[in-house]
Parts: C-alpha cells; sequence; structure tokens
C-alpha cells in the first residue's frame, strides 16, 4: 500500500451523493395540466432575465461534410458549416444569441438545436417533439434566448441519434467579471468515432436495439457487469490496484472487447465505472476532431497559466484525461464554479464539462484522452518548446495517479444552494440491460410520440430532489435540461452526473425554469432506446 497516495482514486460518493430516504414521485391519478413551452409562465421567467442588449447572429448550416480527421483519414458524415467539432461560439453572460439553424440534410432527414447546459427559455431548448416541430429538411427556424450563466457548454441535435455524428461544437458564456487569473484559453473537444468509418449511427443503434440476446457469447458482458459493479461508495482514497484483482493501471486490455456484433463492444470493464464501460466499438477516438496519429497541436510558451475547458461529446464513452507532466487545477464543473483542487486526471462522462487551469512546462506534452475501459485512445498535443511528437500510443504517468470525479467536488460558496427542505422529492429509477437493450426511467420507455404522456412534475418555486436509483448494470450520465442541480447538500452544481451500476445519487434543483424539460441518460444509444423523461411543471 505504499503506494496509496500516487494512485488513490477519488471516487467516494460518485454512487451515493446525497443521503436521506427515497420516496417516490407523488402525483394525482390521470394527466396533470403543464405549462406550455411557450405559455406566459415561460414568457414571465424569460423576461426576469438579465440581459446586457447585445445580440449576437449568426446561422448553422447542417449538412453532409467529409471531415478530416488527420493521417489521411476522412469520414462521410453530417456537420455544422462542413467542420466538426463546429466553430466555436461565444457571447458573455447576458448576451442574446440568435440563431438560425437551416437544415440541409439529406434524406429528408429532420434536426434540431440542444443547447446543452444553458437554462434558457423552454421553446428555445431544441428537443422536438416536447419543445419544438423537428425542423425539416430544406427549412430554417432561428433560436433566440438570452446566455445567463458563464461556463463551458456545447450544443447538438436532439433527434434519433444524430449526436454521435459531427453535429456539435463548443459554445462558451464568457463571464463579463471573470474572477480566474490566466494567459491563455483552449477549449478541448472528446468525441468517439464511426461515422462514414465503420458504418452510421443508425447502423450501430439498429444491431443494439436487438441486445445481446443475438450475440455470439464468448463473454457475456452483462454477467460480467454484474459481478464487478461493486459499490463504490467506500472506495475514496484507496490503491484501485490492489482491489480483488482490479487495477486503475491505464494500459488494462478488457477482457474481450473485441467480441460482440459489428458495432457491439463486450467486455469493456472499467472499476471506475462499477463494471461495464460502454456498448460500442469506436475505431477512432478523437480531440478537437484530429486522431492520436496526426494530433491537434496547441502551442504557447514555458510558465503560461493555460485554462482548459474540457467537453466530452461522444456518444457512449467516458474519458480519463490527463495532461503528461502535469496536474490540473479544476476550477468548475458543468460551467460553475467549485473549491480548487489539484488532480492528476479527470474522468468525464458524456455531455460533461470541466474547466481547469495548468502552468506549462518546457517540452512537448500529450493531453491523452483514455476511453475508459477500451483499451484506446485520443490525444491532443501542448507545445512550448523543441521536441518530437509523442507516440499516438503515448500512456502518461498522470493517467494512474490521482484521479477526479465531480463526486469529490464541492461547490463554491456563491453558486451553492441554501439550505433548504425539500419540496417534492422524486425517485427516478434507471432501468434496463443490454440483453434485452430496454433502457428505460423508471421502467417506462420513452415515447416520443407522447412525450407529456406521464410526467415528473414539479411546482414553480419548489426546491427538488431527484433520487436517481441505478438498477441497471451499466453506468449512465444523467442530464437534466434548463436547469442546474447540485450533488447532495454541498456538492458541485451540474446539470450532467455520473451514476454508478447499483448505487443512488440524490440531487437537488430549484423549480425556476418553467416548461417541459427532458431528463434523460446522455449515452446516445441508452436515451434513444428509451431512458428519458419529462420533468414538466404544472400549469
Amino acid at each position: 500500500m505504499n503506494s496509496m497516495n500516487r494512485r488513490s482514486v477519488l471516487l467516494a460518493g460518485l454512487g451515493v451523493a446525497g443521503a436521506g430516504a427515497l420516496a417516490a414521485c407523488s402525483g394525482s391519478a390521470g394527466t396533470p395540466a403543464l405549462a406550455s413551452p411557450s405559455g406566459s409562465a415561460v414568457a414571465a421567467a424569460d423576461e426576469r432575465r438579465t440581459r446586457s442588449g447585445k445580440i449576437h447572429e449568426l446561422t448553422l448550416t447542417a449538412a453532409r461534410a467529409v471531415a478530416d480527421l488527420g493521417a489521411g483519414i476522412t469520414a462521410r458524415t453530417w456537420a455544422f458549416d462542413g467542420q466538426t467539432p463546429g466553430r466555436e461560439v461565444r457571447v458573455t453572460a447576458g448576451d442574446t444569441l440568435a440563431c438560425t439553424l437551416s437544415n440541409q440534410l439529406p434524406n429528408q432527414a429532420t434536426t434540431s438545436v440542444h443547447w446543452h447546459g444553458i437554462a434558457l427559455r423552454n421553446d428555445m431548448d431544441g428537443v422536438p417533439p416536447a419543445t419544438q416541430a423537428a425542423v425539416r429538411a430544406g427549412h430554417n427556424f432561428t433560436y433566440r434566448f438570452t446566455a445567463g450563466a458563464p461556463g463551458t457548454y456545447f450544443f447538438h441535435p436532439h433527434v434519433g441519434v444524430q449526436l454521435d455524428r459531427g453535429l456539435y461544437a463548443p459554445l462558451v458564456v464568457a463571464d463579463p467579471r471573470e474572477p480566474l487569473s490566466y494567459d491563455e484559453e483552449w477549449v478541448v473537444v472528446l468525441d468517439d468515432w464511426l461515422d462514414g468509418v465503420t458504418g452510421t449511427p443508425d447502423d450501430v443503434f439498429a444491431e443494439l436495439r436487438h441486445g445481446m440476446g443475438g450475440m455470439p457469447m464468448g463473454n457475456d458482458s452483462s454477467s460480467s457487469s454484474s459481478s464487478s459493479g461493486h459499490d463504490m461508495a467506500g472506495m475514496g482514497g484507496m490503491d484501485m490496484s490492489s482491489m480483488g484483482g482490479m487495477s486503475s493501471s491505464p494500459s488494462a486490455s478488457p477482457p474481450g472487447g473485441g467480441m460482440g456484433g459489428e458495432f457491439m463492444l463486450m467486455g469493456a470493464q472499467s472499476p471506475l465505472l462499477g463494471g461495464d464501460a460502454g456498448d460500442v466499438k469506436y475505431p477512432y477516438h478523437l480531440v478537437n476532431g484530429r486522431v492520436p496519429a496526426d494530433p491537434a497541436v496547441f502551442r504557447s510558451r514555458p510558465g503560461k497559466r493555460v485554462r482548459l475547458r474540457l467537453i466530452n461529446a461522444g456518444g457512449d464513452t467516458a474519458y480519463r484525461v490527463a495532461l503528461g507532466g502535469h496536474q490540473f487545477t479544476v476550477t468548475h464543473t458543468d460551467g460553475f464554479p467549485v473549491r480548487h483542487q489539484q488532480v492528476d486526471a479527470l474522468l468525464v462522462g458524456m455531455g460533461e464539462r470541466y474547466d481547469v487551469l495548468v502552468t506549462l512546462a518546457d517540452g512537448v506534452f500529450p493531453l491523452v484522452a483514455l476511453a475508459e475501459g477500451k483499451n484506446a485512445s485520443g490525444m491532443a498535443v501542448i507545445r512550448t518548446g523543441s521536441g518530437s511528437t509523442p507516440a499516438a500510443t503515448v500512456r502518461p504517468k498522470e493517467l494512474g495517479g490521482m484521479i477526479m470525479a465531480a463526486s469529490q467536488l464541492r461547490a463554491s460558496d456563491d453558486v451553492r444552494l441554501a439550505s433548504k427542505k425539500a419540496d417534492g422529492v422524486h425517485r427516478i429509477e434507471l432501468t434496463g440491460s443490454m440483453m434485452s437493450y430496454d433502457w428505460a426511467v423508471n421502467g417506462r420507455r420513452f415515447d416520443m410520440s407522447n412525450p407529456a404522456a406521464h410526467p415528473i412534475t414539479v411546482e414553480e418555486g419548489q426546491r427538488v430532489r431527484l433520487d436517481f436509483v441505478n438498477t441497471t448494470t451499466m453506468w449512465h450520465p444523467m442530464h437534466l435540461h434548463g436547469h442546474t442541480y447540485q450533488l447532495g447538500t454541498s456538492g458541485p452544481r451540474k446539470d450532467t452526473t455520473i451514476v454508478l451500476p447499483k448505487q443512488t445519487v440524490s440531487v437537488f434543483f430549484d423549480a425556476d425554469n418553467p416548461g417541459q424539460w427532458m431528463l434523460h441518460c446522455h449515452n446516445a444509444y441508452h436515451g434513444e432506446a428509451g431512458m428519458m423523461a419529462l420533468v414538466a411543471y404544472r400549469g
């Protein structure tokens, strides 16, 4: 245990943030009257937003594109304005964004834009059919909203599994009273990629939805993840390599990782994720749209203090992120400030964002995004001096050092929710399995043809507690639209959080943004299979 301090994994509480008895959602029989996404309550809340008076106008064209992934690799995909990631959009808190989406996608495909993490007015949230009609091919739709809270965000479609194509881009909301001191900034977008290489996301979902029942079973990932879905609650500060043969070594190969169907990944295992790491085989893992063999490069000078804004835009992959030869100082997660914490590496689930500060040394350093449990990685490079580009397979020692997940962070005092008893408590049971691919919330698959059929109802002004109860043997990054919640009573403010297998995470939010809001797993395929619900304000 001499290596305990160096290799400690700070994941205590990842599965059990918050405490208290679980309570089922209470509601009247029948469907209650719900606030309309464009109704008077939504308009009144929008009028209360602080505005700077500045308007940013832009057009996003969603169309076919050929993505240059580097190293001579190209992929036919869909993208915004012909590039992936799309061009960064940057505004200042209080500014108005007026963005016209032009749908030029092929095959009469409909689409939308969801502004991930932004607490905006409900009818601009971009979620067909709940908040708008899908934008038809050859048509336009203008999103107009105030960007309120500063932070790191991104945007992507909310139609089918389009998220797993090239249709995404970063959105940075700058703080007009920025408290951090730094010299430079770099936005880093992580993504797992297969579109136009081995198939399309629709091909993937068509195979996955049949479940493992039709797959050749050399190694049943469902049963293996069940036996590996350990209670991680008491493992903070422990050396993972001593835990029953499980290793946090980033070089450990997932057993049977190459098995399954054409797209289904079986045997991908991660102790950090409580067992089964993911569903999908990806040929590439990208950092800012580039493969490790031909990485994106950030050039700076020794001694510069750089703010990295990390965004996981992937469909099915959590990334363990580290910068060789450096430590991160974590300052924000999902746009909101936290008490600063020094770490070697971060565990970033799909939809999560982290801001970190790093003071650069002299040389050439790999920024590695290890595809957790999948024996693959993405890489970018920070260059401040002479030296050769690191090998595509490099594994910095920091990946096996002190690894941080959101549960170990604490909200900054200025954004922590005031202590208050919850007015409403809702049990959000995550159900389903890989065997039948029947992912759902509270045992009920979301019905896109009738999104308001079984709402989780809240009332404006309430303090709401959601108890995410994961009954499955897989982890789920749970994302709430239109709000940020707090993990437990003093954890970070977030909109997306990892819920480990067989664990419960309790989160709290103030119901201050009326409308009808999606709550779902940000694994693109779990969500599309049915692990979604509607959090709706009573009308």
